[in-house]
């Protein structure tokens, strides 16, 4: 395999290509395969998403199997939470997948345990369009376990028909702060008599304060893949849900249950809460579901605390498993799964901007107004210098973990946000540093 720099991107990557170069036209950036030595060769592919991602995902499989005869793809999804339990279990059985959904929290821990292979060893995958700000989200060590399945961030949707009936203003995201956030939240809930809650996100999951501490000026995690967020940052963070419950703004404690992951089962969707902290690849999915009446925004913070909290971040990452026992069939996926036009075409953003930037430009024409927005806002982000980010830490999946049990003792008032911050600390540190 070949790979060169590439270059004039800086720490920008090439995002802004998406929306404003002209569309390529291409066919099919990887070429067809020949049949694979010995016959037929069957490949086990397990991501996780929902039945809307598994369509448009098998509509790309069936495109690179007419391309590529003698490969046949076995896939298999589910939701993130029991995804996660379910590869351990394949791993620690010696029954690994070959191709696999890897969380960034995990790579680093499956990548130094040997479980997954050299990307860079396998000249069936082409690197050469990648730019070298992506490709470094997957390397450990000098060797690329992952590769972004595409580039998004997190931002905030508001239903706007909510906001609107209750003659509610939403505030301008490219100058809003976290007060001017909470002031909004607390008159949605006024405004409609307690029936909505103006603010509905979810505090225990990392990329809220992982973007919240960049914002500080921290690092959640560090170059040197430690924990880098201050024990201040994370008792703010939790004191911020905490006011804004007090202040009516967010919803009481056990408001929330186990509805499912999807846009369609979202409390945005119900109506029942005004805005909501998203990936915004799924904007077009809420917005859907909300009756397209929802308006995607900056997170808050962004012009008005001491730097930048966005980052060009990977929804997820794609990586074959060492002891595949079909590597070069594997290899040849993973390049039609980034470098493949007719494939992107079928899959769009639903997995966030494509990494290769011809392919973002591809699809370009393809796109809705809904996934328009959401690659435009990206591009929008792009254009002033992003603080960097790193791999996650050894241990990134027991720092999750943590913030989770700790969210749920903060919400029901069993653990102050102080306690629960130093807390957070200690046990992330231990896990890191084990």
């Amino acid at each position: 395999m070949k790979k060169t720099a590439t270059t004039g991107f800086s720490r920008r990557i090439f995002l802004g290509a998406a929306i404003t170069a002209a569309g390529l036209g291409l066919s099919g950036c990887a070429g067809g395969g020949s049949p694979a030595a010995g016959g037929n060769v069957e490949l086990n592919f397990v991501y996780w998403g929902d039945a809307n991602r598994a369509k448009m995902t098998d509509a790309a499989i069936k495109i690179f199997e007419e391309k590529n005869p003698g490969i046949t793809i076995k896939s298999e999804y589910q939701d993130s939470g029991p995804y996660a339990d379910k590869l351990a279990t394949r791993f620690a059985g010696g029954n690994p997948p070959d191709v696999l959904n890897m969380a960034n929290r995990s790579l680093l821990e499956y990548a130094q345990r040997g479980t997954l292979a050299d990307l860079k060893e396998l000249p069936e995958l082409n690197l050469d369009k990648i730019p070298e700000t992506v490709l470094s989200r997957g390397e450990v060590d000098g060797k690329l376990y992952g590769l972004a399945t595409g580039v998004t961030t997190i931002g905030m949707v508001v239903n706007k028909a909510i906001t609107d009936q209750a003659g509610v203003t939403i505030p301008d995201d490219k100058t809003w702060s976290w007060e001017d956030y909470a002031k909004f939240a607390t008159e949605v809930t006024q405004k409609t008599g307690g029936k909505v809650y103006g603010a509905g996100y979810d505090v225990s999951t990392e990329t809220g304060p992982i973007l919240f501490a960049r914002q500080r000026g921290e690092d959640f995690y560090t170059e040197d893949n430690k924990l880098g967020v201050s024990e201040d940052t994370i008792r703010e963070w939790f004191q911020y849900s905490v006011d804004l419950r007090n202040a009516g703004g967010y919803p009481p404690a056990g408001f929330f249950e186990q509805i499912g992951g999807s846009a369609a089962q979202s409390y945005l969707a119900k109506g029942t809460v005004a805005s909501q902290i998203i990936p915004i690849n799924n904007y077009k999915a809420y917005n859907e579901a909300a009756g397209g009446n929802v308006v995607l925004l900056r997170m808050p913070g962004e012009t008005t605390e001491k730097r930048r909290g966005y980052s060009a971040d990977p929804s997820m990452l794609w990586s074959i498993a060492a002891k595949s026992k079909h590597p070069k069939e594997a290899a040849k996926f993973v390049d039609f799964l980034i470098n493949d036009a007719d494939g992107a075409a079928e899959t769009l953003t639903q997995r966030g901007v494509p990494i290769n930037p011809d392919v973002a430009d591809a699809i370009k024409s393809k796109l809705g107004a809904d996934d328009t927005k959401f690659v435009q806002l990206v591009a929008d982000l792009q254009k002033d210098e992003l603080p960097p980010a790193y791999v996650y830490p050894k241990g990134a999946s027991v720092v999750a973990d943590t913030l989770k049990q700790l969210a749920t003792e903060v919400e029901f008032g069993r653990v102050t946000p102080a306690d629960a911050a130093k807390t957070f600390l200690e046990k992330s540190n231990a896990a890191i540093n084990k």
